[in-house]
């Protein structure tokens, strides 16, 4: 097993992740009264992490643990896919 296929495999979990953190941060907003739609969710991901984080920054005065966690997900995934390219 190769460097490459290391950092491609962390990806691709860093993005399964990404995605179930996705689904409970809709899950999150449907609980507090907000509205989503999954069919519309890949175009509305930043209007929905926006208002997951104002409606916990509310709650708590801080925004909620699922944002942080969505944040790093998605820069591993883009940082091991970029080390999976550049170690071609």
């Amino acid at each position: 097993m190769n460097t490459q296929n290391i950092f491609l495999g962390l990806g691709a979990l860093a993005v399964l992740f990404n995605i179930v953190i996705w689904i409970l941060i809709m899950a999150a907003l449907d609980r507090r009264g907000y509205k989503t739609n999954i069919l519309w969710a890949r175009l509305l991901i930043f209007k929905y992490l926006s208002s997951y984080k104002e409606a916990t920054r509310r709650e708590t005065g801080k925004p909620g643990s699922l944002f942080y966690l969505w944040i790093v997900s998605i820069n591993i995934a883009a940082v091991a896919f970029l080390a999976a390219v550049v170690t071609r």
